[in-house]
């Protein structure tokens, strides 16, 4: 009897993990069969690496087309549900969240830096290659910032983002070679959904909808009903990701040119963000979690097995944002908090990339001697901070924002090429952190947001069965 208990319990544990353990079967595949294919002295060519990447570019492009309607109904529907007062509760309970765990990722990363030093060591400079070119100044990357913030077009912001470039004309009698702020000031749309105006217009839209009252229904109804059908579709795609994050991680490192840098030169700065990203994810995070729920937050991140392993396998918290969502509803929240706190996480939020900034800026300054005094760490903390919400949440979208924080420094844009060849991994590393720290805020959110929900709830029962709610409005899944 004892033995056919354990045996249920184990058949039950499969069926519930089933997506999970495929997923992180996958990742360890994908690792493994790289490694071979590399060790059995092939030169594989870049054409040879595509086709071994063409369906787990599929599947990431899957996931990518549901991004915009995903986010945009979400958000809409989210905040349409909710009364006005507790959707403000909400919001600002968010942003509290993630502007803290963000304060502390930078903390932290400037903490280890620099206390190990990784860069301390003359012999560990890298040879400096030119990958990206500064064509802009810090300040115009703010702006940029604010200017997404408010997009001219919102159909223009489905599919490109506003973006400033100083360009040199040798016409120009003001401009001064080499210094960019004498440059000509041009613009022009990056090929990309522009994030943060889609959230931005959500959240208008949604608190409008909530003033209209009943005359808003027809149009709350289509939002509720194009966000459940998405995580319909969500759920179908999801079924791929074991085979789409095998074929990804194969190919990833089918095509690094070498695994010396790891373990050689920059090895004690891998260690150092990689630290740094372990000790967040599983302390900062975990102790924000038990202050604030009272609650250990192991059982709940061991059911984020399948949110870790596509994060890890796309490194893409956006295109992560829908397993995110559903792996959350499956943890019983309310779906009006999941759906408007991880879409608006998934922008703003990315405590990894933060943290990484800072260390890779502290870093490349110890490799170039550079004095680091407290008003320039100051500098970069703050600098690291903006330019994390507003990197992208695709791959390797750090890379273009550290031109901001080493602009603070002092250090040309060329000295990213310094840590490019580890950037593939850490890059995975820290999306995996950025999407845990979403889901662990929506559990957070929802629990400090529990009794103001309760009192909304029994307020719209006695005004009767005019005001009735909705399926997602009741939490139902």
């Amino acid at each position: 009897m004892p033995l056919q208990i354990r045996r249920e319990g184990v058949v039950s544990f499969l069926r519930e993990n089933l997506l999970t353990l495929l997923t992180i079967i996958g990742v360890v595949a994908g690792t493994l069969l790289g490694w071979g294919l590399r060790a059995t002295g092939y030169e594989w060519t870049r054409r040879e690496v595509m086709y071994f990447q063409y369906p787990g570019e599929l599947f990431l492009r899957m996931l990518k087309c549901l991004i915009v309607p995903l986010l945009v109904s979400s958000i809409v529907s989210a905040i349409g549900s909710l009364d006005l007062s507790l959707s403000g509760k909400v919001g600002l309970r968010a942003i509290i969240y993630y502007m803290t765990t963000t304060f502390c990722a930078v903390v932290l990363g400037i903490a280890l830096v620099t206390t190990i030093k990784p860069g301390q060591d003359p012999d560990s400079l890298p040879a400096t290659t030119k990958v990206i070119s500064k064509d802009t100044l810090t300040a115009d990357s703010i702006l940029d910032l604010i200017r997404n913030v408010f997009p001219e077009n919102i159909v223009e912001a489905t599919i490109a983002s506003y973006r400033t470039k100083l360009t040199y004309d040798v016409n120009d009698t003001r401009a001064i070679k080499g210094q960019l702020e004498t440059y000509k000031i041009e613009n022009y749309y990056q090929k990309g959904s522009n994030v943060l105006g889609l959230v931005a217009f959500s959240i208008v839209l949604g608190i409008t909808l909530g003033k209209m009252g009943e005359k808003s229904r027809p149009l709350q109804n289509f939002f509720h009903t194009l966000s459940e059908a998405m995580m319909i579709i969500t759920g179908w795609v999801i079924w791929l990701s074991p085979l789409g994050v095998f074929f990804l991680v194969t190919a990833k490192i089918m095509e690094i040119e070498s695994f010396s840098d790891l373990v050689g030169r920059l090895g004690l700065y891998f260690m150092t963000v990689l630290l740094g990203l372990f000790l967040h994810g599983f302390g900062t995070l975990s102790i924000l979690f038990v202050l604030a729920t009272k609650k250990l937050p192991c059982r709940y991140i061991a059911k984020m097995g399948q949110v870790m392993a596509t994060a890890f396998g796309t490194a893409s918290s956006s295109a992560t944002m829908p397993i995110t969502i559903g792996c959350c509803d499956d943890m019983g929240l309310d779906p009006r908090i999941t759906r408007f706190v991880i879409p608006i996480g998934a922008t703003i939020n990315m405590d990894g990339t933060a943290l990484y900034e800072a260390v890779a800026a502290i870093f490349i300054a110890q490799l170039r001697k550079i004095d680091m005094s407290f008003g320039k760490i100051v500098a970069v903390s703050i600098t690291a901070t903006a330019a994390s919400i507003g990197a992208a949440g695709i791959p390797q979208a750090g890379l273009v924002t550290m031109v901001m924080v080493l602009d603070t420094v002092g250090l040309p844009a060329e000295d990213i090429s310094l840590i490019f060849a580890v950037d593939w991994l850490l890059d995975r590393f820290r999306t995996t952190i950025n999407v845990v720290c979403d889901a662990l805020g929506a559990i957070i959110v929802a629990s400090l947001s529990q009794a103001d929900i309760e009192k909304c709830r029994a307020q719209s029962e006695r005004e009767g069965p005019g005001h009735e709610l909705s399926d997602l409005e009741k939490g139902e899944h």
